[in-house]
């Protein structure tokens, strides 16, 4: 764990902790870990014919001819044919944009997390919501009249079967109890420092530690 970064006033946090499975064929790949610094993410933005913006940022996916950081190798996302977007939608007041059209099969929801209300090809939807969207016809957002906060999640389903108790995802029962075994016998890989709730010093900074030795500071 990290230091709160402030000491004299409240150190807020916005987290959406998002999952995406993996098809039976990888699920035993390499465990890979990668960092998203924030600086380093794409950010799409365009404004509408009255000026207003909507900004884009794309955690996965593409739009035009921006694409974001490039996945986890063995992951669902790693294949383009897969159309995995995850993209953080902020509009200004009063902002329009329409959504891009995904290909066949695609499943796309949107969530809206802050703001007024919105329209979405003229249905009223207020915040807190999310929405199911078509992916081969024309989204129109129109937003309300203070800023907003969307977050969309697109992508092929993988079409398995799913068995999953808390944490382990697998494809049957028994890789589950094989998972448990797995982990009873090495907590996949074990926890590197002696603390249980172990915090980092705050003059350690930005910092993330490769399975290889390699550390990479920010």
């Amino acid at each position: 764990m990290f230091p709160l970064l402030n000491k004299d006033r409240e150190n807020p946090a916005e987290l959406f902790q998002i999952w995406l499975n993996l098809p039976k064929a990888k699920k035993f790949a390499e465990p890979h870990f990668k960092m998203l610094w924030s600086e380093d993410i794409p950010i799409y933005t365009i404004k509408d014919e009255k000026g207003k913006s909507t900004e884009v940022k794309l955690i996965a996916g593409s739009i035009e001819n921006i694409n974001a950081l490039s996945p986890a190798p063995d992951s669902w996302a790693a294949a383009p044919e897969n159309e995995v977007a995850i993209w953080i939608i902020q509009m200004e007041e009063g902002a329009q944009w329409n959504l891009p059209v995904a290909g066949e099969g695609v499943k796309r929801t949107l969530y809206f997390y802050k703001g007024e209300k919105i329209i979405l090809n003229g249905n009223e939807i207020n915040a807190d919501y999310a929405i199911e969207l078509a992916v081969h016809e024309a989204v129109s957002i129109e937003n309300g009249t203070t800023n907003a906060s969307m977050i969309l999640l697109q992508g092929k389903p993988i079409q398995e079967a799913v068995v999953q108790y808390g944490p382990f995802v697998m494809n049957t029962e028994a890789e589950i109890q094989q998972a448990f075994d797995d982990y009873r016998k090495t907590e996949f890989g074990g926890w590197p420092w002696s603390n249980k709730s172990q915090v980092f010093p705050r003059n350690k900074g930005r910092f993330a530690l490769y399975s290889n030795g390699v550390e990479e500071k920010r």
